[in-house]
């Protein structure tokens, strides 16, 4: 579980989290909100990149805030399905690929939290499903934690059983995700209010 309290960010006069309370249970959460909401910045916040102004992350009893900012990464090429040969260099492989080997290196020293960032940007309708069936496995084979960001609502309702939504730093909405996908205020703020859930 992480739980976030009172997380605010500032650069300047701009606000990109704005007193931030949310907690993520075990599983695989989504995080969603237009470009700019406020997605990354958090992120960035608890990958150790960026110190907020104010306010807690405590993951599984451990504070995330006062932790080391380095990372490790390894192969895992069973676990994510990669097809291509263990020797090949990664450069040389497709985009899908490529992006099973991020998700490899992500969970090799089996960690408590996975982030993932628009992993399947720019993939095709298969190997987004792919991706996803990937994601899915990771909570009950590698036992972590997972946050997904995307913009691709059919990814984020296929692995999130959990989204919480930024709009401009505040969060909005959070729970269950298609009750968080049909709420009014996110198909305003964020789906458009034609969109369908």
């Amino acid at each position: 579980m992480i739980e976030i309290n009172d997380l605010t960010v500032r650069f300047g006069g701009v606000t990109p989290l704005d007193q931030m309370t949310l907690t993520f249970p075990h599983g695989t959460n989504g995080l969603i909100g237009p470009n700019g909401a406020g997605k990354t910045t958090f992120f960035n916040v608890l990958s150790g990149f960026i110190r907020p102004a104010k306010g807690s992350v405590t993951a599984f009893d451990d504070n995330l805030l006062s932790m080391p900012h380095y990372r490790r990464a390894r192969w895992a090429i069973k676990f994510v399905g990669l097809s291509a040969n263990p020797q090949a260099k990664v450069g040389t492989l497709g985009a899908a690929d490529r992006r099973l080997v991020e998700i490899a290196r992500a969970v090799v020293g089996k960690p408590r939290v996975v982030l993932l960032d628009e992993p399947a940007a720019g993939l095709p309708d298969e190997e987004t499903q792919r991706m996803g069936e990937v994601i899915q496995k990771i909570p009950e084979e590698v036992g972590a934690l997972v946050i997904l960001v995307d913009h691709d609502m059919s990814l984020v309702s296929a692995c999130c059983t959990k989204t919480a939504v930024l709009d401009f730093g505040k969060l909005i909405a959070s729970g269950d995700t298609p009750d968080v996908l049909r709420n009014e205020q996110v198909k305003q703020a964020y789906l458009g209010t034609e969109a369908a859930a």
